[in-house]
């Protein structure tokens, strides 16, 4: 994986997206600096031991954050309920970041995932 493949994902956006993406990049490596970064499905994606644990898009009218996971949006209703959500995305304006610490905590929720012990 590469993070060259993620900085020419970004240097191919126009403006604000490009700026709105690569300051969730920032926090997102805040959040998990050893993160491995490249690229799934055409999308900057980050993973740790293997397993991704966030990524995002732009799209037309939009950007989206990934969580790959299909219930980590869920846990956080409360916390994703002024976004567009489906089972595995968040949809947020392309001029406007998510907060760092709504952030924080989906990456922190998915990381739990990947710590819990199987059902």
């Amino acid at each position: 994986m590469s993070t060259e493949e993620v900085d020419n994902y970004l240097t191919s956006l126009d403006e604000p997206g490009r700026s709105t993406l690569a300051e969730l990049r920032r926090t997102i490596l805040g959040v998990v600096p050893d993160a491995e970064q490249g690229m799934s499905y055409g999308m900057p994606v980050f993973r740790v031991r293997g397993q991704a644990i966030a990524g995002f898009g732009a799209f037309a009218r939009h950007l989206s954050y990934f969580p790959h996971s299909g219930s980590v949006l869920s846990r956080l209703a409360d916390d994703v309920a002024p976004y567009r959500t489906s089972k595995g995305a968040l949809q947020f304006p392309v001029d406007n970041p998510l907060p760092a610490a709504l952030v924080e905590r989906l990456v922190a929720a998915r990381l739990d995932e990947l710590t819990e012990p199987p059902p």
